[in-house]
């Protein structure tokens, strides 16, 4: 699952898995590591990845670099590699400019070919209302964009309705319908790159944990010298 951090992928795969399996915070933090989870659903063993999300309208430049590092990670968690990219989008939030312009070049993270396994999954489908999610299509050009470049593959999901056990069938089925249309079935991953990728992760990991250390460090120290003054 790939999107900005407000669209909503770990309830997403807390829907599609059927369980509390990606830990949704409400305090306003968001994922910061690619996480991996499995389950069986309409007798299928599914594994499903989560990953960090960058910033709505945010560039590629914006975005930190351990972040760009487990987007792009991400799909190397499921070797060979993943069947489908769920493309995350709210549908709360306008497709403009800014916004289109960040997915775009977030989704260059990835060899152009990943469109070809990207369904694009509509969050928060119960702000619809009334509408259908064609008419939100045809009234933003950006929406169209993407959903063209998704060869028309989108699927509408209400988080908050646990009840229905339909949505998560369909979208399984349009996943299917996908990779079996697809001349390889999954978005393969690239084996040098992957060894790259986790290399430069695991001395992020260690730069962040030395970092830490000096930080409590300096706390503990200031803290010393603010108690010896009173």
């Amino acid at each position: 699952m790939i999107g900005d951090s407000l669209a909503g992928k770990s309830s997403t795969g807390n829907t599609i898995l059927g369980t509390k399996a990606f830990d949704v915070n409400k305090n306003g933090r968001t994922t910061t590591h690619s996480e991996i989870r499995q389950s069986v659903v309409e007798g299928r063993r599914l594994t499903v990845v989560d990953s960090p999300g960058w910033f709505c309208i945010n560039t590629l430049q914006e975005t930190s670099e351990m972040d760009k590092l487990e987007i792009e990670n991400s799909v190397n968690l499921c070797p060979p590699g993943p069947h489908a990219v769920l493309l995350v989008i709210p549908l709360i939030i306008n497709i403009d400019e800014s916004y289109l312009r960040s997915v775009q070049e977030h989704m260059g993270l990835f060899r152009k070919d990943i469109w070809k396994h990207t369904l694009l999954v509509f969050t928060y489908g119960d702000w619809l209302g009334v509408k259908t999610v064609e008419e939100r299509i045809e009234s933003e050009e950006g929406l169209q964009w993407i959903v063209n470049k998704c060869e028309n593959r989108y699927h509408v999901l209400n988080n908050k309705d646990h009840s229905d056990k339909t949505q998560v069938k369909e979208l399984l089925e349009k996943i299917e319908e996908m990779w079996v249309g697809n001349e390889k079935s999954y978005y393969e991953v690239e084996l040098d790159r992957a060894a790259q990728l986790e290399t430069k992760r695991e001395t992020g990991d260690k730069m962040a944990k030395r970092l830490k250390k000096i930080n409590e460090r300096q706390s503990r120290v200031l803290k010393e010298v603010i108690g010896g003054k009173k």
